[in-house]
């Protein structure tokens, strides 16, 4: 049970993937026709042509499945820029613009899909993003690597999502750009 639990990766068994690949298809598919709250774990397996008990065996309950949901649309949206820290230039530009353009393609979802809290799903893999990034350059002494890439990605969500939020708000290139300027500065300032 433990292996059904972990996020995606190459390794793992292809009809674990295309089990959750089917209930997260189903589940944005309904949140088309009907309210989150009123969208039953039933209704999800049904429209998988999926089990009840196959439901459990992948997620815990439906909040799960569209957590789960929301990160891996968010790592393909990252994923497609092919964000690479072997080179850090442009590296925090490009994940600022990344988080800016998926709250961008909201817009395009159901209303509800703008009103439930997504950082738990971008935040941890931003973050993920910043430690490795963190892991090629030196800290200085004292420095916690994982509450700097913590903090750092944070601000970038927060800033985001104010852009996002603001009436004739400025391209996000523009904000990408606005959001490695000022963050920058906390997250290198701790290098050597």
């Amino acid at each position: 049970m433990a292996q059904l639990l972990q996020p995606e990766t190459g390794t793992m068994d292809p009809r674990i993937l295309r089990s959750r690949r089917m209930l997260m298809d189903a589940l944005a598919s309904l949140l088309i026709k009907k309210e989150f709250e009123d969208i039953s774990v039933q209704e999800i397996a049904d429209e998988a042509t999926l089990n009840r008990a196959t439901f459990y065996l992948h997620y815990p309950d439906k909040n799960a499945l569209l957590q789960a949901m929301t990160e891996s649309r968010f790592r393909d949206l990252i994923e497609r820029r092919g964000i690479t820290f072997t080179d850090c230039n442009g590296a925090l530009r490009a994940i600022a613009l990344g988080v800016c353009d998926y709250l961008a393609e909201s817009i395009g979802c159901p209303s509800q899909l703008a009103r439930i809290a997504i950082e738990g799903s971008i935040i941890p893999v931003v973050e993920d993003m910043f430690k490795e990034g963190l892991a090629h350059h030196g800290l200085a002494p004292g420095v916690d690597g994982a509450l700097l890439a913590t903090t750092a990605a944070w601000a970038v969500f927060g800033a985001a999502r104010r852009w996002f939020q603001t009436p004739n708000r400025i391209p996000a290139e523009e904000m990408a750009a606005r959001i490695e300027t000022m963050v920058s500065p906390v997250l290198f300032g701790a290098s050597h």
